[in-house]
């Protein structure tokens, strides 16, 4: 049985570990206010880039730019790129563990094809670096302060990979923002562009067919927007990522919170019995000793 001593020394400790677990989830819930407009503020953007590129993809010529060719990524040989998009830090959850299972089956998955990997965030890179992976390009620290030019920096890195025919497809793998309870893992093929991502969905956002005057041509604007459409696809995946890691270390830091309070009063409840037993066998051995006189 432990002694009184060691059990106020225990929930001191809990305590302690309560106070800080309490304090990472008042960090994240301010940082996960910002990360969460960011995301709602980007997917607007997103929303009118592709009903721009819907609305030039019928007056363009589709296969004129090497975004847009299609390549036998299902070969066997083939080479495929999968970004994957993890947090620098843990005490997140299932955040972490999630990602890194679902890039585990991609790879597994296509076993018969050469994956090579690129990674944003330590947890990934660490992962599999672990497991003999040598990334193409890795990205760490970047969520502390994410800003453009480091989304800007990942979308040329792999444009870059598939226009020189060093990889016939791009993936990018995270985890996109539901709600603050929910989180959704995401594997969206960022390279190449299919002309159908420009019809069928974005039709409904483009709103009624307008016969607009262009100017430059076409072409030359639908060739200066494909690069940006994969930067935005990036940046969105950043910040869906973000809001969604600060959601998931909210919610596993309110969970630890709360059970080391249900500790505390497991702990309070049992040193108390403790003592109580300490002073009735006292008691105990008082009486025995004024009888035994």
């Amino acid at each position: 049985m432990p002694s009184l001593i060691d059990l106020r020394r225990r929930i001191r400790s809990v305590k302690s570990t309560q106070q800080i677990t309490k304090a990472m989830k008042m960090i994240a819930t301010s940082r996960l206010r910002k990360a969460q407009d960011r995301v709602l503020a980007s997917r607007p953007m997103a929303r009118q880039l592709m009903a721009v590129l819907h609305s030039l993809s019928g007056r363009v010529d589709h296969t004129a730019h090497p975004l847009l060719a299609l390549r036998d990524e299902a070969r066997p040989g083939s080479t495929v790129m999968l970004i994957v998009v993890t947090a620098d830090k843990g005490l997140c959850g299932a955040f972490n563990t999630n990602i890194l299972k679902e890039a585990t089956r991609f790879i597994t998955a296509r076993a018969d094809r050469q994956v090579v990997l690129g990674f944003v965030g330590r947890k990934g890179r660490d992962f599999f670096r672990r497991r003999g992976f040598t990334p193409r390009f890795e990205r760490v620290g970047i969520f502390q302060h994410l800003e453009y030019p480091d989304a800007r920096t990942i979308a040329a890195l792999a444009t870059d990979e598939y226009v020189a025919g060093t990889v016939d497809a791009v993936y990018v793998l995270y985890n996109e923002f539901k709600s603050i309870l929910q989180q959704r893992i995401v594997v969206e093929r960022l390279l190449p562009i299919a002309a159908s991502d420009f019809t069928a969905e974005s039709a409904a956002a483009a709103g009624p067919a307008i016969d607009y005057l262009y100017e430059p041509s076409p072409q030359e604007i639908f060739d200066e927007l494909l690069p940006t459409y994969v930067f935005v696809e990036v940046w969105q995946a950043l910040v869906e990522s973000a809001a969604a890691e600060h959601a998931a270390r909210m919610t596993a830091m309110d969970s630890a919170s709360r059970n080391a309070g249900e500790v505390i009063d497991s702990l309070t409840l049992y040193m108390n019995k403790v003592r109580q037993a300490g002073i009735t066998r006292e008691i105990i051995e008082v009486v025995s000793g004024a009888q035994a006189q």
